[in-house]
C-alpha cells in the first residue's frame, strides 16, 4: 500500500486527515486477517515515532514511515518536491528486509506518480484509488485559493492511462473519471468503501446522550469531517440560523457539535478556515448553539453518532462519504448534499435526507422535519442500520482481493505479500 501524504495511524480530523485514512487502514487490516502480508509506505512526520509500526495492524500489516522531506506536518502540494527521496526510500528499505513485493494499492494522485516509478524496478501491477479528483474540487471551488495545481491535474491525468487497474467509489466517480480524463471505462472497477461494524453499532440514544452529558430530551445536530470549505459547514450554520428563526422556543434545546479540526479560542492559532466559522457562528447569533469539539478519536465516534438525532454532511464534493455510512450503521439519520457518492449512500426519504449542495434553507426545511419527528427518526434509523449491513469490511475486501488477482493477466497469479493467491482461492 502507499499512503504517501498522510498516514493510516493518524488521528482523524485534522488537515489531511479523513475518509482516506481510514479506507487504507481498515482495509489492510482486513487483508492481513486472510494471511495477506501488507506493508504501507508513508512519510514520515516526526522522527520520534518509530520507522515500522507492526502492532496497531495486527499480524502481517505493517505502516513504514519514510523520510522525505521535513519530518513534520507538511502541506500536501508541497510533498510533491519530495517524491523522488520517498522513492529511494522504499527502494532502500525493500533492498534491507530482501524482497521485491508483488502489487501496489496507491492512494491519491501523489502514492500514485510513487507507483509509476517504483515500477519500474518491479514490473509488478499498479492498482490504484483517487479518493477524490482534482478536476471535480476545481468545479466546486469558491476561490482561487481552493483550486488544485495544475501539477496534480496533469499527473491524475497520466495515473488514469498507466494505472493497471483503477478503483471507483461509485458508478458517478466512474463517470466522472472518464468524462474528465478521458480514462478507460474498462479498468475501471466501481467498489465501495466500508464500513468496521464491530466498532459502529448502535447505542441506545438516551444512553448514548447520557456518555456524552446532554440532556435527554435535548436535540443534537452533528457534522464530523475535515474543518475545510469543501465540506461546506457555512451552510450548515447558515441552516440552523434559519431553522431557530422559525422554531424560537428550541433554542436553549438544540445544539450543533462540529467534530474535526484543532480547537483553539485564540483566533490567533486558529486556521483561516475555523476563524471564519467562528466569525460566521458569532454574525448568526448562534454562537450559544455551536459547539466546536476538535478532532475526536474514531473509538468515540460510535457513542457520538448514537447520540445523535441527525447527522449532516453538506458537502460540495464527495467522492464517497464515508461519514454518512458510518452514522447510518449507527442508526443516525443523515441528511447530505446531493453529490457524487453522497447521492448514491443516502436513500432520499429512507435512511436520511439529500438537498441542494450549498441551499441553507432546503437544509433547515429537512433539519426541521427530523428534529420534529421521532417516529421519522426511528425509521430512518433502523433503515440506515439495515442498509449498512452490505457495506462491512470483510464483503469489501473480497471484491478487493478479486480486483487483485484480475490485475495479473500475465502470469494467471499474483502474490500480495507473503501469500500467493491461485485460481481465486485464498
Amino acid at each position: 500500500m502507499l499512503s504517501v501524504h498522510t498516514c493510516p495511524l493518524a488521528a482523524l480530523g485534522g488537515k489531511e486527515t479523513g475518509g482516506m485514512n481510514v479506507y487504507v487502514r481498515e482495509l489492510s487490516r482486513e487483508l492481513a486477517r486472510r494471511g495477506i502480508a501488507v506493508d504501507i509506505f508513508t512519510r514520515s512526520q516526526n522522527p520520534a515515532i518509530p520507522r515500522v509500526n507492526d502492532v496497531e495492524l495486527g499480524q502481517g500489516a505493517r505502516v513504514i514511515h519514510i523520510k522525505a522531506g521535513p519530518e513534520e506536518p507538511y502541506h500536501k502540494n508541497l510533498v510533491w518536491n519530495h517524491l523522488s527521496e520517498f522513492v529511494d526510500g522504499v527502494r532502500r528499505f525493500a533492498r534491507e528486509e530482501g524482497f521485491s513485493y508483488d502489487l501496489f494499492h496507491s492512494h491519491y494522485w501523489l502514492s500514485g506518480w510513487v507507483a509509476r516509478a517504483l515500477q519500474r524496478d518491479w514490473s509488478i501491477p499498479v492498482i490504484h484509488m483517487f479518493h477524490t479528483l482534482g478536476r471535480m474540487k476545481n468545479r466546486v471551488a469558491r476561490s482561487e485559493a481552493e483550486r488544485e495545481i495544475a501539477q496534480r491535474i496533469r499527473v491524475e491525468t497520466e495515473i488514469m492511462a498507466f494505472a493497471d487497474r483503477i478503483v471507483a467509489a461509485t458508478p458517478r466517480d466512474k463517470a466522472q473519471m472518464v468524462e474528465l480524463y478521458g480514462a478507460d471505462p474498462d479498468k475501471i472497477t466501481v467498489i465501495p468503501c466500508g464500513v468496521d461494524l464491530e466498532l459502529f453499532q448502535q447505542i441506545p440514544c438516551q444512553e448514548a446522550k447520557a456518555e456524552l452529558g446532554v440532556p435527554g430530551d435535548h436535540h443534537l445536530v452533528l457534522f464530523v469531517g475535515r474543518i475545510e470549505p469543501l465540506k461546506g459547514i457555512d451552510t450548515l450554520l447558515r441552516a440552523m440560523a434559519l431553522m431557530l428563526e422559525e422554531e424560537s422556543g428550541w433554542r436553549g434545546r438544540v445544539s450543533l457539535c462540529i467534530i474535526g479540526g484543532d480547537v483553539s479560542e485564540d483566533a490567533l492559532l486558529m486556521d483561516e478556515e475555523m476563524r471564519r466559522l467562528h466569525r460566521l457562528r458569532d454574525e448568526l447569533g448562534i454562537a450559544d448553539v455551536v459547539i466546536f469539539a476538535g478532532a475526536q478519536a474514531q473509538e468515540t465516534l460510535p457513542c457520538t453518532y448514537s447520540a445523535a438525532d441527525v447527522v449532516v454532511v453538506p458537502s460540495h464534493y464527495e467522492s464517497f462519504g464515508m461519514v454518512a455510512l458510518e452514522a447510518m450503521a449507527c442508526g443516525a439519520p443523515v441528511i447530505a448534499s446531493d453529490v457524487g457518492g453522497l447521492s448514491f449512500l443516502v436513500e432520499d426519504g429512507r435512511t436520511g435526507f439529500l438537498v441542494p449542495e450549498g441551499d441553507p434553507a432546503a437544509l433547515a426545511d429537512r433539519l426541521h422535519r427530523v428534529l420534529a419527528d421521532r417516529s421519522l427518526r426511528d425509521f430512518m434509523g433502523i433503515a440506515g442500520i439495515k442498509m449498512a449491513q452490505g457495506y462491512g469490511w470483510p464483503l469489501i475486501a473480497d471484491q478487493i482481493v478479486a480486483l487483485y488477482q484480475q490485475s495479473q493477466i500475465r502470469e494467471g497469479y499474483i502474490t500480495i505479500g507473503y501469500l500467493r493467491l491461485n485460481s481465486g482461492e485464498v
